[in-house]
């Protein structure tokens, strides 16, 4: 598959696919109103626009760079898939609720109201598949999601006024890494517990997270104030910042697949970031569309995506 990235533009409703050899945009085209995250499916083989305010999921093939006919699916904010593959599961943040829907017709089969957790967002699984962390963005907590029951464990109160945003897992299964964009960095949560560890101030707006390829470090893109963290798994502490020439919004997006690169949106600057993550350097400040957002970065390494952006196993 061609190394691409696929930029949705939330604000002006379109998608841009730029190649991540020149840098350059080398295909443009409109999907659904609001399209916040590009999915990539379990098996691979197909990329979901997530249509919010649109009420629909566009499928991308990434083989092309494509976009196909979409597919009628209530509030889509975010997408993610069951570990086993048998079930989507469609993100309706408006609704407060978690929809269970068959993986490739997205004929609904399950819906999970979730009132405790308002601003229903983002999650990671256990390194087993059976539990999610999900984070409750307007709620100031996080929620745990039974995936083979389909239903709510239980909530775990951050703090007063916290947004949480970005949920992973550590490489090594063991923690949860919770991104809060106003505390302005990162919760630990016990992946067996489900307990508070600390708390680690990164920057601010702290927003989303991605593990480096080597598994050595966690790179949190602070978006408030146009800057990139860079926390130790080893040590659980925060060791460098990299800065943005001229500032910027960084949001969301994803590593290369060499893990060379990080590429990630300006949210409120309607342009792409790519950075060297050997030097911290900006190789790329390329002009989108409107409100760019959930990037995905692909093709990735891993038998199989869980979603958001491409969180792969």
């Amino acid at each position: 598959m061609p190394a691409r990235v696929y930029v949705p533009n939330s604000q002006a409703g379109t998608v841009d696919v730029i190649s991540q050899r020149t840098g350059r945009i080398v295909r443009h085209f409109a999907v659904g109103r609001l399209p916040q995250h590009v999915t990539p499916s379990w098996d691979l083989k197909t990329l979901w626009v997530t249509n919010d305010l649109g009420n629909s999921l566009t499928p991308i093939d990434p083989r092309t760079s494509r976009p196909g006919k979409p597919v009628p699916v209530l509030d889509p904010y975010n997408l993610y898939f069951t570990a086993d593959g048998r079930r989507a599961i469609v993100v309706a943040e408006a609704n407060r609720q978690l929809d269970f829907r068959e993986p490739h017709s997205m004929v609904l089969r399950h819906s999970l109201k979730v009132p405790m957790c308002p601003g229903v967002d983002h999650m990671d699984f256990t390194a087993d598949g059976r539990r999610a962390l999900v984070s409750c963005e307007f709620g100031g907590r996080v929620m745990v999601l039974d995936l083979l029951r389909e239903r709510v464990l239980k909530t775990i109160d951050l703090r007063a006024g916290a947004m949480a945003q970005d949920v992973k897992l550590s490489p090594d299964g063991r923690t949860f890494y919770v991104a809060d964009m106003a505390s302005n960095g990162v919760w630990l949560i016990d992946a067996h517990t489900f307990r508070k560890i600390r708390f680690l101030s990164t920057g601010k707006g702290a927003h989303g997270l991605y593990p480096s390829r080597d598994s050595k470090t966690l790179y949190v893109s602070n978006r408030g104030e146009g800057s990139i963290s860079l926390i130790s798994f080893r040590m659980r502490r925060p060791r460098k910042k990299w800065h943005i020439p001229g500032g910027g919004s960084p949001d969301m997006g994803g590593l290369s697949a060499s893990g060379r690169v990080l590429w990630l949106t300006g949210r409120y600057n309607a342009e792409v970031y790519a950075i060297s993550t050997r030097t911290g350097k900006l190789l790329h400040r390329i002009k989108v569309g409107a409100g760019p957002h959930g990037m995905a970065v692909w093709p990735q390494p891993g038998r199989y995506s869980i979603g958001h952006t491409g969180i792969l196993r």
